[in-house]
C-alpha cells in the first residue's frame, strides 16, 4: 500500500490509530500537570495580592521560591498574572488531547494551530526561565513544572505538525528521538541551573 498524510501526523499504517490515540493521551497527561500547576500559581498569586505578607506553599529556600518570582513584574508579562495564560492554553491542550485520545481525527488547521501555540509557549517558558535564572536570581518550583510540561507538548506537536506535510527522514528521523530530544533538552536546563546557583548547592552539601 503507498504512503500518504494522515490527518493528525504522518503516514497511514495499521499502528496509526494507536499512534494518533498514545499522542492524545500524552497531550491529556501533560496539560492535566500543566493546568494543576496553572491553578496553583493562579491561587497564590491571588493571595499574595490580597495579602502581601502571604508565603506560598511552593517557597522552599532562598533559591527554590515562588513568592519570589510572583512579586516580581516578569510575572505579569502581559499586565496580568501568567499564570492565567496557562489556564488557558493547558485547557487547549488537555481539549485536544482529549478528542485525539478517543481516535477522532482532527483538522490539519487544528493541529498545525496546537504547534504554534504551544511552540509560542515554548518560546515564552524559556524566557521566563532565563529572567528566573539571571535576573530574578529565584526558581519557582510551579513555574518549572510548567516548563516541564510544556517542552514535551511543543516538540511533539511541532514534530506532528510536520509530519502532516508527509513523509521526510529529518522528521521522521526526530519523531524516532523525541523522547531523546525531551531528556537532551531537560538535562541542558538542568545543567544551567546547576551552574547559576551553585555557590549555593554547594553550601548545602
Amino acid at each position: 500500500m503507498s504512503d500518504r498524510p494522515d490527518e493528525v501526523g504522518g503516514v497511514v499504517d495499521a499502528n496509526e490509530p494507536v499512534r494518533v490515540r498514545g499522542f492524545g493521551a500524552g497531550l491529556v497527561v501533560l496539560g492535566v500537570i500543566g493546568l494543576l500547576a496553572a491553578f496553583t500559581l493562579t491561587v497564590d498569586k491571588f493571595r499574595l495580592l490580597e495579602d502581601p505578607t502571604y508565603t506560598p506553599s511552593c517557597n522552599l529556600n532562598p533559591v527554590l521560591s515562588c513568592g519570589s518570582v510572583m512579586v516580581t513584574e516578569q510575572a505579569s508579562a502581559f499586565g496580568f498574572p501568567n499564570p492565567l495564560l496557562g489556564l488557558i492554553g493547558f485547557s487547549v491542550v488537555v481539549t485536544i488531547g482529549v478528542v485525539l485520545a478517543t481516535g477522532t481525527r482532527l483538522p490539519h488547521g487544528i493541529m498545525v494551530g496546537l504547534a504554534v501555540g504551544a511552540a509560542a509557549g515554548l518560546a515564552f517558558v524559556h524566557w521566563l526561565a532565563f529572567q528566573s535564572l539571571y535576573r530574578i536570581d529565584a526558581l519557582c518550583p510551579w513555574c518549572m513544572v510548567v516548563w516541564a510540561v510544556t517542552i514535551p507538548i511543543a516538540v511533539w506537536s511541532v514534530l506532528v505538525a510536520l509530519r502532516l506535510r508527509g513523509s521526510h527522514r529529518l522528521v521522521e528521523g526526530l519523531w524516532s528521538v523525541r523522547y531523546l530530544i525531551v531528556l537532551f533538552w531537560y538535562l541542558v536546563i538542568l545543567v544551567l541551573i546547576l551552574v547559576r546557583f551553585w555557590d549555593y548547592w554547594s553550601t548545602q552539601l
